[in-house]
């Protein structure tokens, strides 16, 4: 069998990780543990938790001229993923995430540095040959800059998904030129993989209930098909006017950082493969329950294996 080839097009940071006690609130200081650093960046974490299942995988991306971004290229190398399309900037510092990690909980708090992801821009997708026209999936995520991903999405020949993520700001959203930009990306996206707060910033208002996000994700118009990511509630699927609540797999998790970014991987892996789109968003599921169980972004995303005896079944 062919393997599914999957074009990331996304940002690459050096994440510095610090578990502790709980989580700040404004004007506190908490002592946390010892300090971890791990290769990261929405887009590096969905390439790699891509090519772990099985795919091949093209990134595009930028990074500094400095030792993270030698270090973090050189990581995607040894996953596997193409990284012919990730160059570095010169007068730039390669991307930085800040992560916080509740010891009790496994939840995370997140402050990206994006430096190098900056400059990464629509001309770069252009460049990028074929890459973006021959791929069976092209996955996008929103930690660069928004004309690169609508750019990205256009030049796109097979299934555009994207995980709005980090949401765009309300300040972006309340303009005009920011509502059309939406508009306009969406229509060029097939399948749009927001969590529960990405999808109520897309909507405009909160989503107290799974009633309220199924109705918020049947509103959306431009993709064909909307997967809500709700943690251990697991995911709603609304794909033409029909909804789906698909279970989570029931862990102990230790870590949060970069389950939504396994699971983004996982559901790329399953669609470019042709998998029904319930089964993809059930495959996902697993991979990003195991990513929970582990500390770290990358260190913690799941191999094929894995993901299939958790699921007790062939991926």
């Amino acid at each position: 069998m062919r393997m599914p080839m999957i074009a990331v097009v996304g940002s690459i940071n050096l994440d510095l990780v610090v578990p502790v006690p709980h989580h700040p609130v404004p004007g506190e200081t908490v002592l946390g543990g010892e300090l971890a650093e791990h290769p990261g960046g929405k887009g590096a974490n969905q390439a790699v938790a891509a090519a772990r299942l099985g795919a091949q995988v093209a990134m595009v991306g930028r990074v500094g001229d400095d030792v993270a971004g030698t270090v973090l290229r050189a990581a995607l190398e040894r996953e596997g993923v193409d990284v012919t399309w990730v160059q570095s900037e010169p007068e730039f510092r390669t991307g930085r995430a800040l992560i916080a990690v509740d010891r009790a909980t496994g939840e995370n708090s997140i402050i990206v540095s994006p430096g190098a992801n900056t400059t990464l821009a629509p001309e770069h997708c252009a460049a990028s040959g074929t890459v973006l026209r021959d791929a069976d999936v092209t996955l996008l995520q929103q930690e660069i800059p928004a004309a690169t991903v609508e750019a990205a999405a256009r030049l796109a020949g097979g299934t555009v998904l994207l995980n709005p993520a980090p949401a765009r700001s309300t300040l972006t959203m309340s303009t005009t030129a920011g509502r059309d930009g939406l508009r306009d990306l969406l229509d060029m996206v097939d399948i749009l993989v927001p969590n529960r707060a990405e999808l109520a910033a897309l909507v405009g208002h909160d989503l107290h209930d799974l009633h309220a996000v199924a109705d918020a994700a049947r509103t959306l118009r431009g993709p064909s098909a909307v997967v809500v990511t709700l943690g251990a509630d697991g995911a709603l699927l609304c794909e033409e006017g029909a909804v789906l609540l698909v279970p989570a797999l029931a862990v102990t998790p230790v870590d949060t950082t970069a389950a939504g970014d396994a699971y983004c991987g996982a559901l790329a892996c399953a669609v470019a493969e042709g998998l029904p789109l319930h089964e993809a968003v059930r495959n996902a599921n697993a991979a990003a329950a195991l990513a929970t169980t582990r500390p770290g972004a990358q260190p913690s995303l799941p191999t094929r294996t894995e993901v299939e005896k958790l699921l007790g079944h062939d991926f």
